[in-house]
This record gives structure tokens, sequence and C-alpha cells, in this order.
């Protein structure tokens, strides 16, 4: 069995000498000329709340593999729905089942759209809006302990009339330990105020609150730099990388999921004396 020594994690003192190069990086980073180049592109296609939010979650949901990918995939999706997600889903009946016909993402398949259209037909049917429902969820979570995305998958399929078991694991639950990335994803485009980048429409939440979008590009960073001691790529590694995170920002922690995807994706870099881990 292949041994591992421990991971090294970084100082208060040596975050806050690492700072200015991270927020440098991010400054660099998110603009606006990154939008086109992800899928957050689809919340700023639409000027109607709920139009924004559909098209948010579904390209979330969908960001799994090369980002040029996922846009052209997102993009057939919604040219299934004319363009119109709020007026397509609002009047869905089982003969629009057809429009997805040859539909496929990954694992992501047709009847998996089916039924989540479905439970988000239900939910604009009794919440004025999807960030109603995720007000919700939230407020369920405090009141029962639980996370409130562990409230949300739940609640979200428990309000599908044709769901199909194997349409569950497309969304992620913290309770099972995932990292939930595309979920913070797209929390982080919905949450986060005054960005070029993040449309920043609902205010449910606070961008304090937001955990980090956590894939492979921001782990593999993570653990090079310090901002982790954990190996393994989970919901508590995603806690632990926010926590320290929050030691330099603790107002926007999220902001610094731009510095360590620009680093680990787009080819900057930190001064090699920041380096604690070889992985």
């Amino acid at each position: 069995m292949k041994s591992y020594s421990p991971l090294r994690k970084r100082s208060k003192k040596s975050l806050l000498e690492l700072k200015p190069f991270l927020d440098e990086i991010n400054a660099e980073v998110e603009k606006a000329d990154y939008i086109p180049h992800d899928p957050v592109q689809f919340m700023h296609v639409f000027e109607e709340k709920r139009d924004a939010e559909i098209a948010g979650f579904f390209a979330a949901t969908m960001a799994w593999g090369r980002r040029d990918i996922v846009i052209a995939k997102a993009d057939d999706l919604f040219n299934r729905m004319d363009y119109k997600p709020f007026d397509f889903i609002m009047n869905y009946t089982q003969s629009d089942f057809k429009k997805f016909a040859n539909f496929k993402h990954r694992t992501i398949k047709p009847v998996d759209v089916h039924g989540m259209i479905l439970a988000l037909q239900n939910i604009f049917a009794n919440f004025k809006d999807f960030e109603g429902f995720w007000a919700m969820c939230y407020r369920k979570g405090i009141e029962n302990n639980r996370h409130f995305l562990a409230v949300f998958h739940e609640e979200f399929f428990r309000r599908s009339s044709d769901l199909a078991e194997r349409t569950k694991k497309h969304i992620s639950n913290p309770e099972k330990g995932s990292t939930c990335k595309r979920l913070y994803m797209f929390l982080r485009w919905a949450i986060r105020k005054n960005s070029p980048v993040d449309p920043g429409i609902w205010s449910f939440l606070n961008a304090s609150e937001l955990l980090v979008p956590f894939d492979v590009h921001v782990a593999r960073q993570a653990r090079k730099y310090g901002l982790i001691s954990r190996r393994t790529n989970d919901w508590k590694t995603v806690v632990q990388l926010t926590e320290t995170l929050k030691l330099m920002n603790p107002d926007d922690p999220a902001v610094y999921d731009y510095a360590l995807f620009g680093i680990g994706a787009l080819g900057y870099e930190l001064p090699r004396k920041f380096i604690l881990n070889r992985v």
C-alpha cells in the first residue's frame, strides 16, 4: 500500500503574506472577458430573474468536464426550450418530452431533464421564484439542524411528479460527503454582488456563507500551497479550505475560486517560495 507523508498547512501569518498574490490573480481572472468562456454566461443572457436562475441552475448542473463542451451542451438544451426556460417549464407536458430526444451530456439523459423540469414546474407554481424555494430550504435547514443543501436535495426531488431514481445523483448532497461543487458554483453566480462575472441576483444567503466550488484544479493548488491538510476530496475538505480562505477574506471567501482556478487551469503562477507540498 502506498504511504503518503502528511501535508503541511500554512500558518495564519503566512496566509496573510500569500493574500496579496492571490488577490492580484483574482483581479486578473475575475473580469468580464471571463464570461464568454464559462457557463456563467447563461445567467447573463436573460433579463428576467426566473429565466436567469433556471438557466444558471441547469448550466451549473451540467458543468462537468471541459468548459467549451459544457457551454455547447447547455446551449443545445436551452435551444430545445426555445431560449424561454421559464415559459417552457410552466407549459411543459409529457408531449414535450420528445424535444429532448437524443440529448445527452456525460450521464445526463432526457429522463433526467424531464424529472428536473417537473420539479421546477411544481416549485414555480408554489413559490414566487427559485430563490424563494432556496430560502425556504435554508430556513428549514436551520430549524432542523441540517445543511440547507441537503434539504434542497430532498425538497427538490420530492416535488417531481415523474422522477427516475437515477436523476437524484445529478444533484449533490453534503450528507453523502459530496463536495457539492456544482451547487456552490451556481450559488457563487447567484449570490456574489458587485462582481464583473457573477450576476448576484439572489440575497437569501450572504457571500460570507458560501463554500468554495471544489474541483480537481482547486484541490491540487490548495494542497500545493498549504491551504488544506486533508488528502480526500470530500465535504470536510471543502469546509476546511473555506475556513482557511476566510482568514484572508471573511466576507467573501469564495472569491478565491478565481485565483485557484486561474493557477490550476489558466496558467497563472505564484512565487515558488509559497509551495508547501509536492502533489
